[in-house]
């Protein structure tokens, strides 16, 4: 059902992102790395654990930004290795494997029990299934930029690993997802010469928001499938506010087919989007207060970066050039806004609204 809130596991819930799944796929079977790109929202988690159903091989899933949090905001190398200890053994808290029964695991003679294993060492015992059972290994890293998070070095200690896995475990692959795109690219540092996995060959799928038309299709289908017989003068309206993002769309599906009201449906809608992204904008702010200046200038309509600065030093004081730049460059990467035509956009509308507010 397109407007159950739950993320989609199979094809058969998603729409339209048949072109997705597919390159997905092939990026599994034929790429040691593949990339899932794509903004907060439009369905990058879904795209995953769908195309993990339908992988031939092995794979594991490891949510990375829950691992984060659990750390109270970083990833320790014992709490990394005993959670894909426990996926393997089938009671993972973040993750999950698919494609074999964790029955075979412990029967192919595998030793993974030992709490004192680093690393590298569940790398070898991942390689070492795919290796015994003839089936590559997926091992898929969801919201992969909090890796960067990963022990003392900024992940770098992960990166060697995942880099000896590339040349010497052929028998196993990894997936990465992002929304923040530009941290995500900045910690894999696949094009960085000082990164371990500098030149390593990938496939990276971008997951756009639908356009106008496909959204509105998106809705209409959505609430056929519920039984509703929906005005289209509801439907346009809710994608004026919502635009394309997958996740607000269902949202307002999933309240509109429960409350039977287009206003309070959309009402409802916006009030929680507006909990998660000041919940967001917290998690911003406690990195460094401007990135809300900036992006409150922006929202209301301040596109330029003169005025974005004149705005930012009436609220903060003076700041440098050099030092709005890196904010700005970094909202970038995380996908807060982007640049077009010389004038700074924020990318979701929902967001827009809600920094208006």
């Amino acid at each position: 059902m397109l407007f159950d809130p739950r993320p989609k596991e199979r094809r058969g819930e998603m729409f339209d992102r048949e072109v997705e799944l597919e390159a997905i796929l092939r990026g599994m079977g034929e790429y040691p790395i593949t990339l899932i790109i794509g903004i907060r929202r439009v369905g990058k988690s879904s795209l995953l654990k769908a195309a993990l159903n339908e992988y031939p091989g092995i794979g594991l899933y490891l949510d990375a930004r829950r691992l984060y949090a659990a750390g109270s905001g970083s990833i320790s190398a014992p709490v990394m290795t005993d959670e894909l200890r426990r996926i393997l053994l089938g009671r993972g808290r973040f993750g999950f494997l698919r494609g074999m029964s964790v029955e075979k695991v412990n029967l192919g003679g595998i030793q993974i029990k030992p709490r004192d294993m680093g690393f590298m060492d569940v790398l070898e015992i991942i390689n070492g299934i795919g290796e015994r059972t003839g089936h590559k290994v997926i091992l898929a890293f969801d919201e992969a930029q909090y890796l960067r998070f990963y022990g003392s070095r900024g992940g770098k200690d992960l990166l060697a690993g995942i880099a000896h896995a590339y040349d010497s475990m052929p028998n196993l692959s990894f997936v990465f997802t992002g929304s923040e795109v530009g941290l995500l690219h900045d910690f894999l540092g696949l094009d960085d010469y000082s990164s371990p996995l500098y030149g390593r060959i990938y496939e990276e799928v971008e997951v756009r928001p639908f356009p106008r038309e496909l959204s509105e299709e998106f809705l209409r289908v959505g609430f056929s499938e519920v039984g509703l017989n929906v005005p289209q003068d509801d439907i346009k309206r809710a994608v004026d506010e919502l635009d394309g993002i997958p996740g607000w769309l269902v949202e307002f599906g999933f309240n509109y087919w429960k409350k039977g009201d287009p206003k309070k449906a959309l009402e409802t809608t916006i009030a929680k989007a507006r909990n998660m992204i000041r919940e967001e904008l917290l998690e911003l702010e406690r990195r460094s207060p401007r990135y809300a200046l900036i992006l409150r200038a922006v929202s209301i309509g301040l596109h330029r970066w003169s005025k974005i600065k004149d705005y930012v030093e009436a609220k903060s004081g003076p700041i440098t050039n050099a030092r709005l730049g890196s904010l700005i460059r970094n909202l970038e990467k995380m996908g807060w806004i982007k640049k077009e035509n010389g004038e700074y956009l924020i990318v979701d509308p929902v967001v827009e609204k809600v920094l208006r507010e």
